[in-house]
C-alpha cells in the first residue's frame, strides 16, 4: 500500500493481515523520536536512512511489513528491501494502519 492508496481509502489490506496473522517481522522505517512517540506493538525501529547498513536483521524472515508516518518512506523501504532479494515485504502504509490490523 502507498501513499495515494492510503489518502484515498483504496488499499486492500488482505495481504497485510495475512502477513501479520502469520507472526510477520514488523519495521517502523520512521526515526527514532517518531518512534518513542507511538508505533504498533512488537514492532522494531529501523529507520529509513539505516536500513541499508541493518540490511542482516531482515535475513530469515518469512515475512517482513514495513510502516512509517505517511506510507512514502514504508513504499521506499519496500523498493529497498526489493533491491537486497526479500520479495516477501508488505508495504503496510501508516503505523496506524498496522496498529489497527495487529490489535484485531
Amino acid at each position: 500500500m502507498g501513499f495515494f492508496s492510503a489518502l484515498f481509502g483504496t488499499a486492500d489490506n488482505t495481504r497485510l493481515a495475512e502477513a501479520i496473522k502469520e507472526g510477520a517481522f514488523l519495521v517502523d522505517v520512521r526515526g527514532p523520536g517518531e518512534f518513542s512517540s507511538g508505533s504498533v506493538p512488537g514492532a522494531v525501529n529501523i529507520p529509513l536512512d539505516q536500513l541499508q547498513q541493518q540490511i542482516a536483521k531482515f535475513k530469515d524472515k518469512k515475512n517482513v511489513v514495513v510502516f512509517c508516518r505517511s506510507g512514502n518512506r514504508s513504499s521506499m523501504a519496500k523498493g529497498i528491501l526489493a533491491k537486497h532479494g526479500f520479495n516477501d515485504v508488505v508495504d503496510g502504509g501508516t503505523w496506524q494502519n498496522v496498529n489497527k490490523l495487529v490489535s484485531n
